[in-house]
């Protein structure tokens, strides 16, 4: 009887591993994001004369990092990537789970070429905070965005800069010319949220809320450790 008994047990147990190993199989991609993004924000602050002040980084609301932006065109452009969002949390410090967005856009001018971009966004302030968690955000319309400054030592002193809701900065690799985030519109990756929590949860849900259990925990830790070096 007790064999009897066990077997049921195990066939569960099983098939709850099979389960598991199958959504950790098709969050590949969001745990790759992950870790790129980790990866780029490391090496923007790990860059001297390049790096986003401190000063600048302490004071975020949020954090979005877009790794390898890809931007193209001949006289009519074109951009499209995939990035992931995390917000500070109001009660007792700390970042949120991260929310994976879209980058998506078209450009019309002097242009020509291909570049990979890796794009970081930082979100000063709860007006632009909302503004960018929406199920459609565009650069420029929805919210101020400003190229920030650059240094270890420098800090968001100019108008323009203290004003922006958003300040955006960039790393590029390739030849391009003649082209702006302006008219980018970055959307909710409610596909991906499902992938990587197995819900296909809205942005404001994951990083307001605090909803969604992560298919790979350390994957998230490590993200999160990484902001939290760089913006305490």
């Amino acid at each position: 009887m007790m064999k009897k008994r066990v077997l049921p047990v195990v066939t569960v147990f099983l098939a709850v591993m099979s389960l598991v190993a199958i959504d950790a199989q098709k969050a590949e991609d969001e745990i790759k994001r992950l870790t790129n993004a980790a990866t780029v924000l490391d090496e923007i602050m790990g860059a001297a004369d390049k790096a986003v002040p401190r000063s600048v980084m302490e004071k975020a609301e949020g954090i979005a990092v877009f790794p390898s932006l890809i931007k193209a065109g001949v006289g009519i452009g074109g951009q499209r990537g995939h990035g992931v969002l995390s917000v500070r949390n109001k009660n007792g410090g700390g970042w949120s789970n991260p929310a994976f967005l879209t980058i998506t856009g078209g450009s019309i001018g002097a242009q020509f070429g291909v570049q990979a971009i890796d794009l970081v966004l930082v979100i000063n302030n709860q007006r632009g905070l909302e503004q960018l968690v929406k199920n459609q955000f565009k650069v420029g319309a929805d919210a101020g965005v400003a190229a920030g400054p650059v240094g270890r030592e420098a800090s968001a002193s100019t108008d323009i800069q203290m004003r922006a809701q958003i300040l955006s900065y960039s790393r590029s690799r390739g030849l391009f010319a003649g082209v702006t985030l302006n008219g980018s519109t970055i959307n909710q990756d409610r596909d991906a949220n499902e992938r990587f929590y197995t819900v296909g949860y809205r942005t404001g849900q994951i990083v307001f809320d605090g909803m969604g259990t992560a298919t790979d925990p350390a994957a998230v830790d490590s993200w999160k450790a990484t902001l939290t070096k760089y913006a305490k």
